[in-house]
């Protein structure tokens, strides 16, 4: 089965059922963004994690084996983005991608951050002036290495 349509069944099935992707993660035991990314083909589940999202969606063998395929990450993205939260976050990037690297770069060198060894957490923080988002982004520092 193609990725894609694995990932349109997951989502119309999460939300025939009104699931939330918290219900989800909790019931395989993951976080809630990671769980989301795998659900929206980003990663892969395991042979056990498939079978209860599969068994909780009522999804199909096909869907199951589908979510354990090893995904070819960010190849359905649109550059530059078009739905508006995705592009002001790639937004962001365009404007503070070099002031990241420039103050990753004097606080710990000449390297990376990783998104292999990586998490993130998403936050609503209730505001009377306005709720805000928070996004922690958490991956690890990787040197470059000299030979």
């Amino acid at each position: 089965m193609d990725r894609l349509e694995c990932t349109k069944n997951v989502i119309e099935a999460k939300r025939k059922k009104g699931l939330t992707y918290q219900e989800i993660a909790d019931i395989i035991g993951r976080d809630i963004v990671w769980t989301t990314s795998a659900l929206l083909g980003q990663n892969t589940l395991d042979k056990n994690e498939a079978q209860k999202v599969a068994a909780l969606l009522e999804l199909s063998k096909e869907d199951e084996e589908a979510l354990q395929v090893f995904p070819a990450k960010g190849a359905t993205a649109i550059m530059p983005p078009t739905d508006p939260l995705i592009y002001r976050l790639y937004e962001i990037v365009l404007v503070y991608g070099d002031t990241l690297k420039e103050v990753i770069h004097e606080k710990a060198g000449d390297g990376i951050m990783s998104a292999i060894d990586f998490t993130m957490k998403v936050d609503k923080i209730e505001n009377p002036a306005g709720d805000r988002i928070k996004i922690t982004l958490d991956g690890k520092f990787l040197p470059y290495k000299k030979w």
